[in-house]
């Protein structure tokens, strides 16, 4: 699924995946840059907590959002396909300049938003400017092609991820969260191997990758980002390796990138915090 098209001179919003965890009580540098990129004291956030099954999920991060000094934040209860066609919610979305989605269960988001007329609005909104983003399950489905599961470790595996369509804001990466945490080099490794065109984002938690219209990834929180680069990729032995076996791939390139740095993903180039 191609990202939605542009209309006009108009200019994509920011696309905001997020490795869960991110911190919600102390400097909140995350919440408070995406609050800025959404339109700071005038922002009207839209959050989507389909992800969870706790009901509480979509209240705290509204107030975590008027705290931090949004005019409008509002939660979404969508927790059926029914509910992803409500009118009243297309609404919300429409006149939202910010749409965040927590996490929980990312085949949730997948089986409960996947081409309804929600998912449809949420394409649109960044389309047209709006700063989409997400946190751990909500960070994994704004891509194309989302890392449903997968196995732990950092060596490549044939059959180690499962992959299944995304929102498809872009198609330029493949997201992995709570990277460092949870020990997901390999399945990353895995999911380029089938697909090499897109660049590998790990994000550690408390981290956020902000991805602006020119395709610039610049790094913002606590932790770092891992990309992995296999535009060049020499060869890779996916296609003739049994199932659990572990994958060759030759010429991958790897950066660890924190708070400041930067990632160009038209020119494949990483640069550091600026001096």
């Amino acid at each position: 699924m191609s990202p939605a098209k542009i209309e006009g001179d108009r200019k994509r919003g920011m696309i905001v995946p997020i490795g869960g965890a991110e911190d919600k009580e102390g400097t909140t540098d995350i919440l408070r840059h995406f609050l800025e990129v959404s339109g700071g004291s005038r922002a009207r956030i839209v959050i989507i907590p389909t992800a969870s099954s706790l009901e509480e999920t979509g209240r705290r991060y509204e107030k975590l959002f008027r705290k931090l000094g949004a005019d409008e934040a509002k939660s979404l209860p969508i927790a059926t396909r029914d509910d992803a066609s409500k009118r009243e919610w297309l609404d919300y979305l429409e006149k939202g300049t910010g749409i965040f989605v927590t996490g929980g269960n990312q085949l949730r988001l997948t089986t409960i938003l996947g081409g309804t007329p929600v998912a449809r609005a949420i394409r649109k909104a960044n389309a047209h400017g709006v700063t989409v983003g997400g946190t751990s399950a909500g960070a994994a489905i704004l891509s194309e092609h989302m890392i449903a599961y997968g196995a732990e470790g950092n060596t490549p595996h044939a059959g180690a991820v499962t992959l299944v369509p995304g929102f498809g804001l872009t198609n330029r990466i493949m997201i992995d969260q709570h990277f460092r945490q949870r020990d997901r080099l390999g399945r990353l490794l895995t999911a380029l191997a089938y697909n090499p065109f897109a660049v590998g984002v790990g994000l550690d938690e408390d981290t956020a990758a902000f991805i602006d219209h020119n395709k610039v990834l610049t790094v913002v929180g606590a932790g770092a980002i891992t990309i992995v680069d296999a535009s060049e990729l020499e060869h890779s032995s996916i296609a003739d390796v049994k199932e659990g076996k572990p994958v060759t791939m030759t010429n991958v390139r790897l950066h660890i990138l924190v708070a400041g740095c930067s990632f160009d993903l038209n020119t494949h180039k990483a640069s550091p915090k600026p001096r």
